[in-house]
């Protein structure tokens, strides 16, 4: 039978057909834009021969990539930095230098195969990249115009919607980004005391009926809704009625549930620059092509970027075109599945700062820790670990690190083991500004210290004494049973901050090496590498 000849069908290449994993999919998605489906036909595989006739162009085999390791995959490393080490690679490897190297799963991937999705033309989409931000979507767009790349920033479907599957593929497993679950929202309980600085919030739910399951070491997608007071500003900024219709929906709904309104994309700035003459124009268009003239751009979000340039009224569907779509957020999951089965907890740190006479609110962090009312129904999802997970051998010791909110997976991971009876030692290292105000969990904690789970726990306090003590310190200072653990095969983890804490934590970890191990500085270096390599130190980082 000739392909003309043949019924509608969802076209799926086989695994042994001589194309790489990325032209698979890019085929896959190819031949299902171009091939109508039919319900009252099962897929049909096509074969190789077939893709090469309507595809002749990448029937080839996909050349195997040197190994090249990676060495900008390291979320403090700046881009320019990362950009350098990846000079002269193929496009997959600069594309995923251009990441922000946290491999969180906001995406839907991880930093490598996001890029190579785009590279390969699987995924379209060039502003996934939450963490990398504007930076990011910068160079992927640098680099997909350098080199042709298929991928461009196209908008996403809005937050809220659920993936739905074409006829005769089974649909995604519950639970997922594509199908999330609906999970009722419990209770919030303030972890911070009277005095803190801090605003940290202990939040729980109930998975009942939900589709989802996850296990420790995973994380939890959360799909926010705007602050009330924010989508009230823009909509007076725009000179525009709440009730405008755009795609089905009011302007007001659309700026709260589907448009993200904190970084002013570039795109906006475009716009504005069509509005506008003279001396604003020329602003307008410095800071869409990412300059900065008059030192404000970082703070720039879609309410001030909006009264930076008063009077425009831009029609309110062009605006909303121009703002990149509401991503969910994702939270390390601080209960254990095994110890308390249908519930999953978050430990949450609202964010809140006065920014020129405003206070600017972190979406889903106040969304979590001020607005969602309890018994609240709400879709979320998990992401699940990549290569953040327990021993799978129970008598291996553990070293947790995890300052603040950091401690949240290894709350999970101490109740865990505690479910488990897992033999292997426990050991971990929190830390904050002040004991009295800051101890997330002292009560637990001092509970499974006294059940035997909890072998050793070492806090440090910033704020407390004449000088500031840091998470690295205490790591530094327990150097010689720290040494002795890791060389009797314990487990490493760290969670928190990318930029600097779990930077520190390495480095001191190294020191560590280099002091009690009697290693050189190069030596040293190596050991945690191997560690890194072995799968023995992990990290959780944001």
């Amino acid at each position: 039978m000739s392909l003309q000849s043949r019924p509608p069908v969802v076209p799926v290449l086989p695994d042994s057909a001589p194309f790489s994993a990325e032209q698979r999919a890019w085929l896959n998605g190819f031949f299902a834009a171009i091939l109508s489906t039919d319900a009252g036909h099962a897929p049909m595989a096509l074969s190789a021969g077939d893709a090469a006739a309507l595809m002749p162009d990448i029937s080839a085999p996909a050349p195997a990539e040197e190994d090249d390791g990676a060495p900008w995959h390291d979320p403090s490393m700046p881009l320019p930095e990362r950009m350098a080490l990846a000079e002269g690679k193929a496009l997959p490897r600069r594309m995923m230098a251009a990441m922000a190297q946290q491999d969180c799963g906001q995406c839907g991937y991880v930093c490598e195969t996001y890029a190579q999705a785009l590279a390969s033309g699987a995924e379209s989409k060039l502003n996934l990249c939450a963490p990398g931000g504007k930076e990011t979507l910068r160079m992927l767009k640098q680099l997909a115009a350098e080199t042709s790349a298929p991928a461009e920033a196209a908008p996403e479907a809005p937050a809220t919607a659920v993936a739905h599957p074409a006829p005769g593929h089974a649909a995604p497993a519950t639970g997922t980004r594509e199908n999330p679950g609906e999970v009722t929202f419990l209770s919030r309980t303030r972890l911070n005391k009277a005095g803190s600085e801090k605003e940290t919030w202990h939040v729980e739910f109930d998975l009942a009926g939900s589709g989802i399951d996850y296990a420790a070491g995973d994380s939890f997608g959360v799909f926010p809704v705007n602050d009330p007071g924010l989508v009230a500003a823009v909509l007076e900024a725009l000179h525009a009625p709440a009730d405008f219709p755009i795609a089905g929906h009011t302007l007001a709904e659309v700026l709260a549930r589907e448009v993200c309104l904190k970084s002013a994309p570039d795109a906006l700035f475009t716009l504005i620059s069509y509005l506008v003459g003279g001396e604003r124009k020329a602003k307008a268009r410095a800071l869409a092509n990412g300059e900065d003239p008059d030192g404000d751009a970082a703070t720039l979000d879609v309410l001030a970027a909006l009264t930076k340039f008063p009077g425009i009224r831009p029609d309110p569907e062009a605006l909303v075109e121009c703002l990149e779509p509401l991503q969910p957020r994702l939270y390390s999951i601080s209960s254990s599945p095994v110890a308390t089965p249908g519930r999953l907890t978050l430990t949450v740190d609202a964010v809140r700062y006065d920014l020129k006479g405003r206070t600017r609110l972190g979406v889903a962090s106040t969304f979590l820790g001020d607005r969602l009312a309890p018994g609240t129904r709400m879709k979320a999802y998990i992401q699940k670990a990549h290569g953040f997970a327990l021993p799978q051998d129970l008598a291996k010791d553990v070293i947790m690190v995890g300052p603040g909110t950091g401690i949240a997976p290894f709350r999970s991971f101490l109740h865990e083991r505690l479910a488990t009876k897992a033999p292997g030692r426990n050991w971990l290292f929190f830390g904050h500004q002040r004991r009295e105000t800051d101890f997330f969990y002292e009560d637990e904690l001092s509970g499974l210290q006294a059940a035997g789970c909890l072998t050793r726990l070492d806090t440090a306090w910033s704020r407390d004494g004449a000088g500031k003590v840091y998470v690295q310190d205490r790591i530094r200072e327990a150097g010689p049973e720290l040494w002795g653990w890791l060389k009797d095969g314990a487990h490493f983890y760290v969670c928190g901050d990318a930029k600097r804490m779990a930077r520190d934590v390495e480095k001191a970890v190294a020191d560590v090496a280099a002091t009690h191990g009697g290693l050189s500085a190069e030596a040293a270096a190596k050991f945690v590498a191997d560690l890194k390599t072995a799968g023995r130190y992990q990290a959780d980082v944001y």
